[in-house]
């Protein structure tokens, strides 16, 4: 009847306006697909070694050369992999925090939760020898029990959110309060850190120091494959909640008066926060502002609907450690810039922009 009513009458009706308003969602959720699908091709093609979409598909199907499988297999395609999914689980991270806090600067990064998860894998590395110490630069540190660094990581990371937590339910932080008491905890680990590498052998120091640059080549099939599985698991328990975080952008008190348990909500989305920060720090290293950066640009665009927002984010977080990867290993071939500093290079300037243009709007 409302369909016919909107013929009738030449009006939209509440139906259409709504599958106008989905659509347009869909569309950019698929382009973003697309461009991230697009931009890992050209990832696994660039590099010190060329190769052409052609030969990296016969690779892929087992028809390579000998060198090209040793490159795309086992260089490559995991660096590529794991970008997707430490860049998505980040990006994602930063927009429940965001969400959970009500604060737009909330993220890993400046809520000091990734010095947290850097300083337990600093902690493993160094006081429980859970990494062995190379004689080339060009692999610093390797992880003999990933386990052990992710859980020291996790640890640690969950001991800085509990500190934002109960300081803001204790003292009544306000969201801007929040932060400015992440920026002390981070700094406080960052102490940490130091006071660790002080006592530590010159080698560790430098192999440490070297691992927290951030860097996606370190990453093997296992760390993927543990990454893709946790990572995972943590979006689609957002997206499980994602009506509750709907519902926490119109404040707590109506979210209160729609059913939501508030605080259970709020401390789901920072523990799986935290979880995800862990892993990626633990195996990459320190990968700053895509967290701050990726949601933000998503809900310029897309809206701050959770259905759209959570998938929208995971995939600029991909295509932005992506993109910063590409560069690093391309800029100066054949060296290999760390990413993390990429990321902090292009992310500041862009959060500031984005910071700029939101005030304008006021």
């Amino acid at each position: 009847m409302k369909h016919k009513l909107s013929i009738i009458t030449g009006k939209p009706g509440r139906a259409d306006v709504y599958q106008q308003y989905t659509g347009r969602k869909k569309v950019i959720l698929l382009l973003l697909s697309l461009l991230t699908f697009v931009l890992a091709v050209f990832a696994v093609n660039a590099g010190a070694i060329d190769f052409n979409p052609y030969q990296v598909l016969m690779t892929i199907l087992g028809q390579g050369s000998s060198v090209s499988h040793v490159v795309i297999w086992n260089i490559r395609l995991p660096r590529v992999l794991a970008g997707i999914i430490a860049g998505a689980g980040l990006s994602v991270a930063g927009c429940v925090m965001q969400n959970n806090l009500r604060n737009p600067l909330a993220s890993p990064s400046t809520l000091g939760i990734a010095n947290a998860a850097a300083f337990g894998a600093n902690m493993a590395i160094i006081v429980f020898e859970a990494g062995s110490i190379q004689s080339t630069s060009a692999d610093a540190v390797v992880i003999n029990n990933p386990y052990m660094v992710a859980a020291s990581a996790f640890i640690w990371s969950m001991a800085a959110t509990l500190a934002i937590l109960m300081l803001a339910k204790l003292k009544g932080f306000s969201p801007e309060a929040m932060v400015l008491a992440g920026v002390a905890i981070g700094s406080l680990f960052s102490a940490g850190t130091i006071i660790v590498q002080y006592f530590a052998q010159d080698v560790k120091v430098a192999a440490v120091v070297f691992w927290t640059f951030g860097d996606l080549g370190r990453a093997s099939w296992k760390e993927v494959i543990i990454m893709a599985g946790l990572i995972g698991l943590a979006l689609g328990y957002f997206m499980v909640r994602r009506w509750d975080y709907n519902a926490l952008d119109s404040g707590e008190e109506t979210a209160k008066g729609l059913g939501v348990n508030v605080e259970r909500v709020r401390l789901g989305g920072m523990f799986v926060s935290s979880l995800i920060t862990a892993v990626a720090v633990s195996f990459l290293g320190i990968i700053g502002f895509i967290g701050l950066v990726g949601p933000q640009i998503m809900r310029r665009i897309i809206g701050g609907d959770h259905r759209f927002l959570i998938p929208a984010s995971a995939l600029m977080g991909a295509l932005l450690l992506l993109v910063s990867d590409t560069m690093a290993r391309t800029i100066i071939t054949p060296v290999v810039l760390p990413v993390g500093a990429i990321t902090s290079f292009l992310g500041a300037p862009l959060f500031l922009y984005l910071l700029a243009r939101g005030q304008q709007k006021r």
